[in-house]
């Protein structure tokens, strides 16, 4: 297939890139540089399999020839740059959500939606399945991104009901591995950058709220085993593997021989609980489920930013 990979050059859509391209796929990489790097697909550059435009899909923009799918990671994911762009990650959601879904609208092609856990808020149901509506506060410190996602999952489904676009739409739980920003405030890059330095690791909170991590190379298989199948969705793409802020520093300073121990600090607003993905669905209607388990991704993830720093 040739697909357009809109926010390609950043952290999970370079790895989603790699995967299309090795398969066989053409990939047109969509990315306008203010998150994504040119690092991250500097390598595919040579292949004729892959094409790089720089565009901002919330600006009008056109694609040459054929397009069999449309993949929509374009918007900032890490808390540093949605809290940085606020107004443009409500942007990305909305109107660059709608110019990708009249691009697949236009082309007679397949949309996927990457959409996030977030969409669930500070959650009264765990884990999480995907017909849970969510607990989000609209307002809150942090919704521009929460938002901007359900936004972006009405719109698709909006599409898809009016004029019959084949959507896929996925909700991505904490996805970790080589090529995070060593500064993009998410809390697996947060801690292995900490601990490689000697610090203490930063806990907001007593650090009893959970998170499930998923290794890059387990969600990007769950993202073509949704894009290939009939399902619609949201399907939730996670580890269901439950661990503790505490849990999860413990293992990083273990692996890392790091022993400045960790330091506490206020949690912010708005700060979920709890959040793990309820993968039943995934499981029972793609075949997928994730292999590596968090001891080996993040001995993976600490290896990349050993070499990066």
């Amino acid at each position: 297939m040739r697909i357009v990979v809109a926010g390609g050059a950043g952290f999970l859509g370079s790895h989603l890139c790699d995967a299309l391209v090795e398969r066989g796929d053409h990939v047109v990489c969509v990315d306008s540089f203010v998150t994504g790097s040119r690092a991250n697909v500097a390598h595919l550059i040579r292949s004729e399999a892959f094409e790089l435009l720089e565009a901002d899909v919330c600006d009008g923009f056109s694609v040459d020839g054929e397009v069999d799918a449309v993949m929509n990671l374009a918007s900032p994911a890490s808390p540093t740059d949605y809290f940085r762009l606020p107004i443009e990650t409500l942007d990305v959601g909305s109107v660059g959500t709608r110019n990708l879904l009249e691009l697949a609208r236009t082309a007679d092609a397949r949309f996927f939606m990457a959409s996030t856990s977030e969409v669930y808020g500070d959650p009264t149901v765990h884990p999480q399945t995907e017909e849970y509506w969510g607990h989000v506060n609209p307002i809150g410190a942090r919704s521009m991104y929460d938002e901007a996602k359900r936004f972006s999952e009405a719109l698709t489904f909006a599409y898809h009901r009016t004029h019959g676009v084949p959507i896929r739409v996925v909700r991505i739980f904490n996805t970790y591995g080589p090529r995070m920003q060593a500064d993009d405030g998410r809390v697996v890059s947060n801690f292995i950058t900490q601990a490689l330095r000697g610090e203490p690791l930063t806990i907001y909170g007593d650090g009893s709220q959970t998170r499930s991590f998923c290794y890059v190379d387990d969600e990007i298989a769950g993202f073509l085993a949704l894009l290939d199948s009939d399902e619609i969705g949201p399907i939730n793409i996670g580890n269901p593997g439950e661990f503790t802020m505490l849990e999860l520093a413990d293992i990083v300073n273990e692996l890392t021989a790091n022993t400045a121990g960790v330091v506490h600090r206020p949690l912010p607003s708005d700060d979920p609980r709890q959040r793990c993905p309820d993968i039943t669905r995934a499981v029972e209607v793609l075949g997928w489920t994730p292999h590596v388990d968090l001891r080996a991704g993040l001995e993976r993830t600490i290896a990349h930013f050993a070499s990066v720093l």
